[in-house]
Formats: structure tokens, C-alpha cells, sequence
């Protein structure tokens, strides 16, 4: 088995787990090259009028890694660190993500390199309307459908169907987590938490105990973290610790999760909420928890802290935030990682009905969407824990080896190797 190496890049991770899978399953080499590698890569420059007159050049990405299943489907980030990379990696863990919640999507990604938050609200709209423009030639609702990620939301979705349809004519499936009003999905929005929540359920269920005997953190409170902590709190964990880009937040009694999104809204931050003690985002990792949910960046579990981290369980929240060598280091540690691609596949889970919703132009109820993501989620949890179990492997390797089953052999009835 080779060794991974603290230095290797997004891709370099992803592709490390990939080519573990691939000689578990034994992968022909021919099979091996084309799931490897990507389809399609661009990148288009943005030229962006900014509101006092002046043009600023930034620049977006669009990578179409695999599409045997079916359309490309991957969100859009508008992050500083949003390069070529970054973008790629995510595409692939697109690939491997629908495949695991077995949804019929292949898996893409799109970027642009940019701060958001240095933007104004019509300067993010121009900005948005001009990536659509310049991609628009590579997707489509049975090409490739976008969707929220990273500094990104149902605005976003709106402007870029909006900016599609007008070379394309009305066409709401082209993107998902759109506003409902515009045929977005009920339930869409805490799809991702929702998610996060029920494999994490089912994970301490098999371990033999229940979530009202455990304690959870969550680091990144945006969409993922809130929803996560809002949904695990109903649940009956106790969330004693959560965090953002303000800081983190502590108490080890557990904190009043209504009450703080109250805060959040008031101050913009989680940070200075009543009745806790603040942390780092670093000191929130290595908390004594029961339950660990990074739902931030990616690889903030790394060599340097993994030895440290407490959790019993590791549920991503976020895509990849565990660099392979702290991967090995927690599982050796005997922690239980339920791993990203696993893990936040409710998001485009739920995508998915969305896309199925606007094709046939008949809404769901939201309970309808809950209970459907259900059965998604524990099936996907399920097929991952028996195969691990088959094979003695832990969960990231068995939910890998079946999304490279699934798409290697989607490959060859398509007849691509």
C-alpha cells in the first residue's frame, strides 16, 4: 500500500484514495486511466465592471470529471483559494458522492477565484451573469446542472438560471438550490445538515448508543454546520461547541442552538454569544467530544493535530477536510471517519429531486423530500458499512470501492473503455 505525503495537493488526495480503491477492486489499468483523470477542464476570464467604473479582471473555473452515470452535477464556490486544483478535486469527489447515494449524475465543479465578500450585491450579479455566459456552452439540464456551494446561495442560482435562459429559454433545471419560488425544492436548503445528521445516526446506532447520550462540535457554521447543529440538537446531541470565521464558541453544557441563530443574525457571527467561553477553530478540533463535524474548509485535520483529535466519531461535513496521512493516523486511533463523500451527499440528493421536480413541473411536499432523502441516506450508509464489514475495511475505502464500481462498470456498458 503506498504512503500518502502531508504535501500532496487537493487532487493528489483525492486521486490517493481513488487509486487505494483501485487496486482493492482491481481496476484495469485502461479503467484506471479514464476515472483518474477529467473530462472537460476550463477556465474563462471574467472582466468585471466594478461599481466605481473600473474593470477588474478575475478568473472561473468549470471541471467536468466524469459523466457515465450521467449529467455533470457540482456546485459553484466564489472563494480566494478557487483555483484549478481545488476544483478538480472536488469534481471528482462529485463523481464518487452520486455514485455512493446512487443518484444518476456524474460529477463537475466550478469556481472563481475571488473574495465575495469585497463585492457589492450588484457587483456579485455582474459577476455571476458573466461566468454563466462564459460557460454556458458546456452545460445544461441534461449536460451539466449547478448547484450552491462555498460563499454561493439561492441568489446565486437564480442569476445564473436567469442568465442561461436567456440564451436558452426558461430552463429551471439547469441549476438546483434555486429559491423555491423560482422551482426550487422544499427541504433543499438544510439538505446537506439533514444528511450529515442521519448517517451520523445511524453510525452511533450501530455502535450501540444514542445521540442523546453524545456531544458534538461542529466547526464552520455556515449552511452545513447551522443545519447540521440545528438538526442534531433536535435530535438530542448535546452541541457544546461551534464555530465560523468570527472564532468558536463553548459550553460545555451544551448550547441553546435557536438562541444562538438569533445571535448570528443579530452580530453576524457566532462569536461573543452569551453564556460561553471562546476557542480557536483549532482548539474546537480537539475538544473531548463525542462527535467531531468539520463543516468548513478542507484539510483542517492534518498531520500536525490528527494524534489530538478526541472524537470517537469524524463525520465531513465539509469535502475533503482530512488529509489522507491524518486519515490513516484517526482510523489506526480507532476513530470512526464517515467520510465526505458519504457523509454530505444529502445536498445533491436532494439536487436530484429538484432536477426530477423541474422536469416533470410537479412540486413535492416537504415531508416528501425528507422521508425520500431518508431512504437515500441510510441505504448509501448501509451498502457502505456492510461492504466495510465484508472486507475489513473501514468506511472511506468502502464507499470509495462502491462509487468506482458503480462508475467503472456505467463506463463499460457505455462502452468508454
Amino acid at each position: 500500500m503506498a504512503e500518502p505525503r502531508e504535501d500532496m495537493s487537493a487532487f493528489e488526495s483525492v486521486t490517493f484514495f481513488f487509486n487505494e480503491v483501485a487496486d482493492q477492486v482491481g481496476l484495469d489499468d485502461q479503467t484506471r486511466e479514464v476515472l483518474s483523470g477529467t473530462y472537460r477542464e476550463i477556465r474563462v476570464q471574467i472582466p468585471l465592471r466594478r461599481d466605481n467604473g473600473s474593470v477588474e479582471t478575475l478568473y472561473g473555473y468549470r471541471v467536468q470529471h466524469n459523466g457515465a452515470r450521467g449529467p455533470y452535477k457540482g456546485g459553484v464556490r466564489y472563494h480566494p483559494s478557487a483555483d484549478l486544483d481545488e476544483v478538480r478535486a472536488l469534481a471528482a469527489l462529485m463523481t464518487w458522492k452520486t455514485a455512493v447515494a446512487d443518484v444518476p449524475f456524474g460529477g463537475a465543479k466550478g469556481g472563481i477565484k475571488v473574495d465575495p465578500t469585497a463585492l457589492s450585491l450588484t457587483e456579485q450579479e455582474r459577476m455571476t451573469r458573466r461566468f454563466m455566459g462564459q460557460v454556458s456552452y458546456i452545460v445544461g439540464v441534461n449536460r451539466d446542472i449547478m448547484a450552491p456551494d462555498m460563499n454561493t446561495n439561492a441568489q446565486t442560482m437564480a442569476w445564473m438560471m436567469d442568465a442561461y435562459g436567456q440564451r436558452a429559454g426558461h430552463s429551471p433545471g439547469i441549476v438546483t438550490g434555486k429559491p423555491v419560488e423560482l422551482g426550487g425544492s422544499l427541504g433543499r436548503d438544510a439538505a446537506t445538515g439533514r444528511g450529515v445528521v442521519m448517517v451520523t445516526n445511524e453510525a452511533v446506532s450501530d455502535a450501540g448508543t444514542s445521540p442523546d447520550r453524545l456531544t458534538m462540535a461542529v466547526q464552520g457554521f455556515g449552511n452545513v454546520g447551522s443545519w447540521t447543529a440545528r438538526l442534531a440538537a433536535a435530535d438530542g446531541y448535546r452541541v457544546v461547541a461551534v464555530s465560523d470565521v468570527g472564532g468558536a464558541i463553548h459550553n460545555p453544557r451544551g448550547l441553546n442552538i435557536n438562541d444562538l441563530m438569533d445571535h448570528l443574525r443579530d452580530s453576524g457571527s457566532v462569536a461573543g454569544y452569551p453564556d460561553s467561553e471562546a476557542l480557536t477553530n483549532e482548539e474546537l478540533l480537539e475538544l473531548d467530544v463525542d462527535v467531531l463535524v468539520p463543516a468548513a474548509l478542507g484539510e483542517v485535520i492534518t498531520k500536525s493535530n490528527a494524534d489530538r483529535i478526541k472524537a470517537q466519531w469524524v463525520a465531513e461535513g465539509a469535502n475533503h477536510p482530512v488529509t489522507p496521512v491524518a486519515d490513516r493516523m484517526l482510523v489506526d486511533n480507532g476513530v470512526v471517519v464517515i467520510p465526505d463523500i458519504l457523509a454530505n451527499a444529502g445536498g445533491v440528493t436532494v439536487s436530484y429531486f429538484e432536477w426530477t421536480q423541474n422536469i416533470q413541473q410537479f412540486s413535492w411536499e416537504e415531508d416528501r423530500v425528507n422521508a425520500e432523502l431518508g431512504k437515500h441516506m441510510r441505504t448509501a450508509y448501509q451498502q457502505v458499512r456492510d461492504y466495510g464489514r465484508a472486507r475489513s475495511c473501514d468506511l472511506r475505502h468502502a464507499a470509495f470501492a462502491i462509487a468506482v464500481e458503480r462508475v467503472a462498470t456505467a463506463a463499460h456498458l457505455r462502452g468508454y473503455v
